[in-house]
């Protein structure tokens, strides 16, 4: 299925739907409220105002049924070639390869825009995002046990990265 570049207007709610079910179903995020659509507003500006791709897939009624995109790993010049990444899927889009398609094209864009590195932080118990990594060249460089609580436990974090082949010439500063 083609890729398409998500904004607001269309595609703020189906994703508001998506980021409130991660919320309350699993530990895809280590959120306890739910978002706004005032969240999505601000979470859209970030992105625009970063520069950073919000890429999606639609079914053919144009209803969407996964997203992806990036932002800043951490807020500090030197990282600037480093980019955190997240995949989101509907409950009843899960099992066809959406999650896949979305993150090979997000490793693409990556490359493109001239980054460095992909950094995925997953919870451990989320086999399936851990397997999806795994087959698309991701390696777990480190677990930080107890790092979360919700649902009643504590939660360990893993973070995976890709090394990209980009920037050419990378710069300080």
């Amino acid at each position: 299925m083609p890729l398409i570049q998500c904004n607001y207007e269309q595609h703020a709610a189906a994703m508001l739907a998506m980021f409130n079910d991660a919320i309350r179903t699993s530990t895809a995020l280590y959120e306890y409220q739910e978002r706004s659509m005032t969240d999505m507003a601000n979470w859209f500006a970030n992105k625009h105002a970063g520069q950073y791709p919000i890429l999606g897939i639609e079914n053919d009624q144009g209803v969407l049924m996964g997203f992806a995109s990036y932002g800043p790993f951490r807020a500090f010049p030197a990282f600037k070639y480093t980019v955190e990444h997240a995949i989101y899927v509907a409950a009843d889009c899960r099992g066809q390869g959406l999650g896949e398609q979305l993150l090979s094209q997000l490793i693409l864009t990556a490359e493109q825009d001239g980054r460095h590195t992909m950094i995925g932080a997953i919870d451990t118990n989320n086999h399936g995002s851990i397997a999806l990594h795994k087959k698309l060249g991701f390696s777990c460089n480190g677990i930080l046990p107890q790092v979360g609580f919700k649902f009643g436990r504590w939660l360990d974090l893993a973070l995976y990265q890709k090394t990209l082949a980009t920037p050419d010439l990378p710069v300080d500063g």
